[in-house]
């Protein structure tokens, strides 16, 4: 086995190591966000100080250790602002359909229904809409290091020209809605899916109502 295949094996086994650590049931998200990002950059630091050649080891592992710090740095932290984010937007949408959860990269997620956001062929916010929405831009507030995607979907009823800047749309209105409430707009990255991500069928009314959605996710990066 030559030097290179030895490193990319050793690579390999530090991007398993590290994504065991971070399903540790005694591990703080925190902590699991960073073991995950400082492996998976090991990995990738000794892959290149491999694959470049001259100075063997030494360039593999040091390319393993600032891939670990690259990686620690670039990952997704569930810090207890995070944490306590989740917990206040379960509480302000409980009864209404949005579903929160904390993703597997470390984001809060909100899963925003057709029932309480968007009407078929309509980026207008609904009454129901705008108190989540003005507590999700509370919580906003208190953790102001956060940056915030916002995604935008459609059902399948009309074409591509219609639904893709549907979407957009959709997920423009939303982040206006929070600017409006304070929230600056550079924190702020917006999407227009259109049809093309459906969650279920477009054959029934009830798969399309599921379809037409907005989807927010909420990252603290790792400092």
């Amino acid at each position: 086995m030559t030097t290179n295949q030895s490193f990319r094996l050793i690579a390999i086994a530090v991007i398993a190591g590290a994504t065991l650590l971070s399903g540790c049931a005694d591990m703080s998200g925190t902590q699991r966000g960073t073991a995950t990002g400082a492996g998976i950059g090991a990995g990738l630091g000794a892959i290149l100080g491999a694959s470049t050649g001259g100075g063997g080891g030494g360039r593999t592992a040091g390319g393993a250790v600032l891939g670990a710090a690259a990686g620690a740095a670039i990952g997704n932290v569930w810090s207890t602002r995070m944490e306590n984010q989740k917990r206040a937007m379960e509480q302000a949408t409980q009864g209404t359909g949005v579903q929160v959860s904390q993703t597997a990269d470390n984001r809060l997620k909100l899963d925003i229904p057709s029932d309480i956001s968007f009407d078929t062929n309509r980026s207008d916010i609904k009454a129901d809409f705008r108190p989540v929405l003005d507590r999700f831009a509370s919580s906003l507030n208190n953790n102001p290091v956060t940056v915030v995607t916002i995604i935008g979907h459609t059902d399948s009823t009309g074409s591509p020209a219609i639904n893709n800047p549907l979407s957009v749309d959709r997920a423009s209105r939303t982040r206006d809605y929070l600017t409006g409430r304070g929230i600056a707009p550079n924190r702020f990255t917006i999407e227009g899916r259109g049809a093309n991500d459906p969650i279920a069928s477009n054959n029934d009314s009830n798969g399309r109502a599921r379809n037409r959605r907005v989807e927010i996710f909420v990252a603290e990066r790792q400092q």
